[in-house]
């Protein structure tokens, strides 16, 4: 198992809870969860007892965002200071490192979304900044009623370039996501299921977990084969048109329609129980 600082794994009957484990500092974003993120992803994603992941945060907070204080670390001449005196390294140098530590954190974020199994973000609390990219990656997102969303980078001099700008709006359209990114200001957990940013309010953390848990669960209990297919065509077709899309899942299932899940779905329903998938 990845050995893990700021995150941490439980695993369940079928899936798994990935957890931002750094409560102390509000799960602020340092080195060692754009390190960690990735890795624990990857130990999920290959892990064939895990059919879907929940993504949640211990503490009062889901995520504050990136670690300002750790920036200087993460992207190197990101802080102020410097030029071009003896022994300092070139603007040209400078900036080539920075935008090497953009894509260093850029390939955490998509980490989440190239799981193959569905991921399910269940926020509570601030989801802030980097915590927005996180969940924009997610399949399916969860809040509790006092969790505050922002893509906050405008109030801090920064163009948001982890994500968020780029997926939400396939999730909640262009016009929402101007506003939200343009005023960097807070929604609450009511506006954000409006804009279809959340698909569902919970009253309390407890509920939240409880609705993510169960969803992923209920995922879980499908055949991985299908649900694994279902998100890699739903992804596929993303940007192709109709009929590109249904030539890709006809050619998709040319293939999976020969699996055993699909046998044992046809025998579980005439025997008049449930069935038993095993992802072959």
């Amino acid at each position: 198992m990845v050995d893990l600082d700021v995150l941490s794994i439980d695993r369940h009957d079928g899936y798994a809870t990935l957890w931002l484990d750094r409560p102390e500092a509000r799960n602020a974003m340092g080195p060692a969860f754009w390190d960690e993120l990735p890795r624990a992803m990857a130990e999920l994603s290959a892990d064939d007892g895990v059919r879907a992941v929940v993504v949640a945060a211990k503490g009062p907070h889901f995520s504050v965002g990136l670690d300002l204080k750790a920036l200087s670390e993460m992207i190197p001449s990101a802080t102020p200071g410097g030029g071009n005196g003896a022994g300092r390294p070139s603007m040209a140098a400078r900036a080539t490192a920075a935008r090497a530590g953009i894509l260093r954190m850029q390939q955490s974020v998509t980490a989440v979304a190239d799981c193959p199994k569905p991921v399910v973000a269940a926020v509570h609390g601030y989801c802030i900044g980097g915590g927005v990219d996180v969940i924009s990656a997610c399949d399916i997102r969860l809040a509790s009623a006092e969790a505050v969303f922002s893509v906050r980078e405008t109030k801090v001099a920064i163009v948001a370039d982890l994500g968020s700008l780029q997926r939400l709006p396939r999730i909640i359209g262009a016009g929402h996501v101007a506003e939200l990114a343009f005023t960097g200001k807070d929604i609450d957990a009511g506006r954000a299921r409006d804009i279809g940013l959340v698909n569902d309010v919970l009253a309390d953390r407890d509920a939240l977990y409880e609705a993510a848990h169960a969803l992923a669960g209920e995922i879980a209990a499908n055949s991985p084969l299908a649900v694994q297919g279902t998100k890699a065509v739903l992804r596929a077709c993303a940007d192709r048109s109709v009929a590109e899309g249904l030539d890709y899942v006809a050619t998709w299932n040319a293939g999976v329609l020969q699996s055993e899940d699909l046998v044992e779905a046809m025998s579980a329903f005439l025997e008049k129980r449930p069935p038993e998938f095993r992802g072959r």
